[in-house]
Order: structure tokens, then C-alpha cells, then sequence
């Protein structure tokens, strides 16, 4: 397509798949009835995806657990008691707490890109958490025997082989999902910590050539769960002067949503460099009505007006469903979704003569 478009990564899980995953953790159902609900799912998402007409899709991360701890799950030194994640309803997400060391992924995302791609006809992109959100497990008191500057060494390495697998899979482009950027403004206005954070993706980012991080890009929203955020009051122009500073060459903004777009394209257009793909939100998951086509359409020409077209893509503001047991958006919305967004692209792509 003359205007790129992508999805940022997860579609709502069947029911059938969300009561498979706490049954298998609750150990009433066997590993091999689990791969059969998986592969069901797998299936099913992919030949729904691609009959949106989307040009790159993803496996709609049917079989993680969440977006941020799929490559801990079944790691044995966790507590529960981790960082907690307040969400504007009032609601909470929290983070389990590293009890002990070395640190291991227990799951590399490119186990799920390989399965995607074995069903798929179209480029499949691959999203993996940020190492700055696993970091985030590291207890303020430290851990005996096992020093955080270990803890950090351990996990650069495994972000970095969690990327480097999936551009060796062949995967389109690999998505890392900051989304605790603009949270981290919100605990921290000095940003001081929104620093440290990009300062430690940098240093994963920085073991791959120009040409490779030219297919990794860095995904950005107020975060998005059970039709709620838990940082969207927090001013753009407090995070997008640091987030460019990352060494990628694509960026996913979620900007549908924002009620300022103008602004917030402004300050795109003041921070981005011309070698920078700046995919932005046209689709709000959260709110339930489907966009039109010319609705998408007109988004996409004003955010022309800012970015210049050679340099623009299309995306959704935030996955559908970054936690598994998420159902506040039905499988048949987030797919009408996206269908709207590639036929909306393609309309601004002739607006614009390209």
C-alpha cells in the first residue's frame, strides 16, 4: 500500500481459549488439550485477519498471557507482590516481584511468530515487551545474592535475543511495547526515571546494526485495558522529546484518541527525523462505535499536514486486548476495526495522489 498500516499486535482471545488458560494453570486440562485450543484460536485469528485486507497482521497474541509477561510466564522466582498499575476506573494490573537470579526468559516471541507463520499468506509482524517494563520486576530492596547491575546485564541480553530471533524468523518488523513510558511521567514528573527507561532500551537497541533497527520500531499509548488507561492525563509533550531519542526506525503513536491531535502532531513534526516511520493511531480500541472509512480517511490528511506522506503509516491507538482475560471488546468490533482502518488508508492514499 502507497501509506504503510499495521496492526500493534493483540485481538480479544475466544472464551474457549481465556477459560483454557486458567484451567491448564489450575492443572485441570493437559498440555496437549492446550495446544489444540491454542492452535484453534491461531487459526481462526489469522484467517479473520487477513480477510480485513490487512497487508501485515499479527497472531492477534492469542496464546500469551499478557503483552508484557509472556516471556516469565512459568518462571519459578516470582512473588505476586510486584509493581502495582492503577487504571483510571479504578481498576489495577500488577506485576509479579523477582525473589531470585540469574534471569531467564522462560518464552522468546519468536515461538509465537514461527506458529503465526506457518498459517499465514501475508507478512506477519511480531510485538515483545520493552526490557525497561521487565526491569520494572527488580525489587527497590535488591535481591540477596544477585545485584541489580547482574539483573540488568541478564535481562539486555535476553530483550536483545528476544528481538534478534524474531528478525531472524523473518519476521516483518519487531514492535517493542513501551507503554509504561507515559506512566513513567506520571510517577516521576522530574522524568528522571523516563530517562533510565529509554536509557535501558537504548542499551539493548544499540546491539543491532542501522539497517536492522530500520524493521524495529517502539509502540506508545496511555495504555489500554477493560476500556480504561492509566496514563492519558499525562501531557504528550512531557514524553515525545525523549521517546525519539530511541534508536529505532519506526514509531506507533496513539493518537485517535487524543483530543489535541494538532498538538500532538506538532510536536511529532519538531521531534521525528526524516529517516523516521511514524505510524499513527487512526483507530481508538477502547471506544465501542466503529469508525467510518472517511472518518479514518480525514485523520490520516490532517496528520499529513504534519508528517510528510513518504514518512506515514496507519495504525490502532493500542492492541484490543493486551491481557488475556480482557472481553471489554468482542472479537467481531476489533476486527471491523481494522478492516475500516486498511479501507480508510487506502482513501487517503488516493486523497493525496500517492
Amino acid at each position: 500500500m502507497p501509506i504503510p498500516t499495521e496492526p500493534i499486535g493483540s485481538i480479544p482471545r475466544p472464551a474457549a481459549l481465556i477459560e483454557g488458560l486458567r484451567d491448564l494453570d489450575a492443572g485441570r486440562i493437559s498440555q496437549e488439550q492446550w495446544r489444540s485450543l491454542c492452535a484453534q484460536a491461531i487459526r481462526d485469528t489469522i484467517h479473520r485477519f487477513e480477510a480485513t485486507g490487512s497487508p501485515v497482521i499479527t497472531d492477534g497474541e492469542q496464546t500469551k498471557p499478557s503483552f508484557a509477561t509472556y516471556p516469565i510466564h512459568g518462571l519459578k522466582a516470582l512473588a505476586a507482590d510486584g509493581v502495582v498499575i492503577p487504571f483510571a476506573d479504578g481498576h489495577v494490573r500488577q506485576l509479579p516481584r523477582l525473589t531470585a537470579g540469574p534471569f531467564r526468559y522462560q518464552t522468546y516471541a519468536s515461538a509465537y511468530l514461527q506458529e503465526a507463520q506457518t498459517h499465514a499468506h501475508v507478512p506477519v509482524k511480531q510485538a515483545v515487551i520493552s526490557a525497561s517494563a521487565l526491569s520494572l520486576l527488580y525489587p527497590p530492596e535488591g535481591i540477596d545474592g544477585y545485584s541489580r547491575a547482574a539483573f540488568l546485564a541478564d535481562l539486555v541480553r535476553e530483550a536483545e535475543q528476544d528481538i534478534r530471533r524474531c528478525l531472524q524468523r523473518g519476521a516483518h518488523g519487531v514492535q517493542i511495547d513501551f507503554t509504561e513510558a507515559r506512566l513513567a511521567v506520571k510517577l516521576d514528573p522530574t522524568k528522571q526515571l523516563l530517562n533510565d527507561l529509554v536509557a535501558l532500551n537504548n542499551h539493548v537497541l544499540q546491539r543491532f546494526s542501522p539497517e536492522e533497527r530500520t524493521r524495529i520500531g517502539v509502540h506508545t499509548c496511555p495504555g489500554g485495558d477493560k476500556d480504561s488507561t492509566h496514563s492519558a492525563d499525562v501531557d504528550y509533550g512531557e514524553l515525545l522529546p525523549t521517546l525519539f531519542g530511541l534508536a529505532v526506525g519506526r514509531f506507533y503513536i496513539q493518537l485517535a484518541s487524543e483530543p489535541d491531535r494538532p498538538r500532538v502532531l506538532r510536536l511529532i513534526k519538531e521531534h521525528a527525523t526524516p529517516d523516521h516511520q511514524i505510524f499513527v493511531g487512526v483507530i481508538d480500541p477502547i471506544h465501542p462505535t466503529v469508525e467510518t472509512p472517511e472518518q479514518v480517511r480525514d485523520r490520516i490528511l490532517e496528520a499529513a499536514e504534519y508528517i510528510r506522506p513518504t514518512q506515514l503509516g496507519t495504525t490502532d491507538d493500542c492492541g484490543f486486548s493486551p491481557f488475556a482475560d480482557d472481553l471489554s471488546t468482542s472479537r467481531e468490533t476489533a476486527f471491523e476495526k481494522i478492516r475500516v482502518r486498511v479501507i480508510g488508508t487506502q482513501l487517503a492514499a488516493r486523497s493525496l495522489g500517492l
